[in-house]
């Protein structure tokens, strides 16, 4: 999924800045591995994860080299006035019957914070298309019970949280797409 940079249709611009999610290529997986590495530092608490002995954490290189092998799922780079600001990281849903993307990971470094990315990347992205949109994340992650409770409040598109039996530690909403 390429989307251009942007300033959100539905809300304010962000400011001055210029929003570019850059599909990557198979070839750039150390890099997404690692950023990766700064996501899974910022969740280690809610995690319970720890470092490998090699003082990395822990990445499922299986699951990983999905995002380049896998119809629907993709692993894009964000990247705020041309600076690597983070990632972005799209499954195919395969919970039973749940037909929709699904964001699986979406990280952006602090420096790129509270400054309207976040929001305005996700507007775009579940806009965009003709797809039903899985997000989840942990009751755990305040910041993303903020961050979510903004987007889905904001958003002119049908969002509903859902009740899902495979994880009680996650809060669930289905963003549904526009019917004509």
């Amino acid at each position: 999924m390429a989307l251009p940079s942007f300033i959100d249709p539905w809300r304010p611009p962000v400011t001055d800045l210029t929003v570019e999610l850059i599909p990557t290529a198979p070839e750039q997986i150390e890099l997404i591995r690692n950023l990766y590495q700064f996501y899974a530092y910022e969740s280690s608490d809610w995690e319970q994860q720890d470092v490998e002995m090699d003082g990395r954490y822990y990445i499922h290189e299986e699951h990983l080299v999905r995002y380049w092998q896998e119809p629907d799922w993709s692993a894009s780079l964000l990247l705020v006035d041309g600076e690597v600001a983070g990632f972005l990281l799209v499954e195919r849903s395969e919970l039973p019957g749940i037909d929709a993307l699904e964001l699986a990971d979406l990280f952006i470094l602090k420096k790129y914070r509270r400054r309207g990315v976040g929001r305005a990347l996700m507007g775009q992205v579940l806009m965009s298309g003709h797809e039903n949109w899985l997000v989840r994340y942990s009751i755990q992650d305040e910041a993303a019970e903020a961050f979510w409770s903004k987007v889905m409040q904001d958003l002119p598109r049908p969002a509903r949280a859902i009740d899902l039996d495979d994880d009680p530690e996650l809060i669930n909403y289905l963003v549904t797409r526009v019917t004509h």
